[in-house]
């Protein structure tokens, strides 16, 4: 599975540990930057460019971060197609993959250590969808609403 990776300043450590683990794992890692520490960069060019990866190819995964995990959540899902959420706890992540079929899931550096990072990670790209009529339902009705617009 190719994973599209994105930061800005507050979350680039986390990044970088992530996508060595992610390709320590054998997963196709994007890094969709930033590529170098910059206190002057803007999470939304991070997680555009992770999420509109994510809707051109809508096999792969997107994980999007920042400090507090909000910021890159609600860019993310200005892209249309695109289900992100910002992770909790690995339960949270678990839920959303069934229910909603997250493609995108946002973390806060700030409030996730690595492990807990990686825990709901894990969970994000091993859980599948729940392809039940409700659930189906209910995307259906995202992707007409996001029509319209």
């Amino acid at each position: 599975m190719k994973i599209y990776i994105g930061a800005d300043h507050r979350g680039f450590e986390l990044k970088e540990h992530l996508k060595l683990w992610l390709i320590e794992e054998e997963y196709e890692v994007v890094d969709c930057g930033n590529e170098k520490y910059d206190p002057e960069d803007d999470f939304t060019d991070f997680s555009f460019a992770a999420a509109e990866k994510v809707q051109s190819d809508p096999e792969s995964r997107g994980i999007v971060i920042c400090g507090s995990g909000v910021g890159v959540n609600i860019s993310a899902n200005k892209v249309k197609g695109i289900r992100a959420s910002t992770g909790i706890n690995a339960d949270e992540v678990r839920h959303a993959r069934q229910h909603d079929d997250l493609n995108v899931l946002a973390i806060s550096s700030e409030y996730s250590d690595f492990q807990q990072a990686k825990e709901m990670i894990i969970i994000f790209l091993t859980t599948p969808f729940k392809s039940e009529e409700r659930y189906l339902r209910r995307l259906d009705k995202i992707r007409k609403y996001e029509s319209l617009s």
